[in-house]
């Protein structure tokens, strides 16, 4: 049986995003959705983030602010940046694509792992490298 995932969509347009959302709908599923980096900050906050799809609209730095939001939020959420060719019609059906692709991927924690990370607020453990968080 699988899991539930949520994934986190951002974009310029929130009415975009909104219809996304909707064509999305899945049992099991639970799609969020942001126009900036706050948001994603947020959405990382407020819900544990499976997949994070990143609309082409955004300029460079929103993006990479997004991506970096990300990668200091957790440690097993995959980040999926589109096109800017396609334009805003092609959001749907490059989110159907990536979680089409993903929809047996479940990340599991490895002894081989690069680095290990302790994220706020939870306990430490022995072998973690030590982040320091800003709040």
């Amino acid at each position: 049986m699988d899991m539930a995932k949520t994934v986190l969509l951002l974009g310029v347009r929130a009415d975009l995003l909104d219809a996304v959302k909707k064509e999305l709908q899945t049992p099991g599923a639970e799609s969020l959705a942001g126009t900036g980096v706050a948001d994603a900050g947020a959405a990382f906050r407020q819900a544990d983030i499976d997949h994070m799809i990143i609309g082409g609209g955004l300029d460079l730095e929103a993006r990479a602010a997004m991506v970096r939001a990300v990668f200091q939020s957790s440690d097993r959420a995959t980040v999926h940046m589109k096109d800017q060719m396609s334009g805003p019609e092609g959001f749907l059906p490059f989110a159907r694509a990536v979680l089409g692709g993903l929809s047996g991927y479940a990340p599991r924690e490895s002894p081989d792992a690069i680095a290990v990370r302790t994220w706020p607020g939870a306990a430490p453990q022995e072998g973690d490298i030590p982040i320091y968080w800003a709040v």
